[in-house]
């Protein structure tokens, strides 16, 4: 969630000029992050393992499955979204908060993970993906004799 700037009614802003100068400089830099077009967020990722597969689990609240998008290459997986920003009548909003128009995360796999066999599916605003690890480096059972 965004900082909510509040001004305390009755202060002048010469009372304390440090406070008068941080509200500012903090509403600038939100209000260039909120209007730049090229920004990218970010959203909270859960990633495990157990011995055959590794599981990453992204939010991905209000985007579409046609607005996501996941690449694996050379053992980086990434995960992107993205979609159109709603152009907001400036006179009619009382606030706007929800201008994100893409998010990205990359995450560095170990050589375990079988590139070729993975599972992605979105649910409830959440991205489930299952990578599968390949044969040869997962845990045998080895007989005692």
């Amino acid at each position: 969630m965004l900082p909510t700037l509040i001004r305390r009614s009755g202060r002048s802003p010469w009372d304390d000029p440090f406070d008068f100068m941080r509200d500012n400089w903090a509403r600038s830099v939100m209000r260039g992050v909120l209007e730049d077009e090229g920004v990218v967020g970010n959203y909270p990722v859960d990633i495990r393992e157990d011995a055959d597969h590794i599981y990453v689990d992204a939010e991905m609240p209000g985007f579409k499955k046609s607005e996501i998008e996941v690449t694996l290459e050379n053992g980086v997986l990434t995960i992107t979204a993205s979609r159109e920003r709603k152009k907001v009548d400036e006179q009619t909003a009382h606030l706007t908060e929800r201008r994100f128009s893409r998010i990205a995360r990359a995450f560095n796999l170990p050589n375990s993970v079988d590139e070729s066999k993975v599972d992605a599916h979105l649910a409830d605003g959440v991205l489930h993906l299952t990578l599968n690890k390949r044969e040869e480096v997962k845990p045998r059972r080895i007989e005692v004799k």
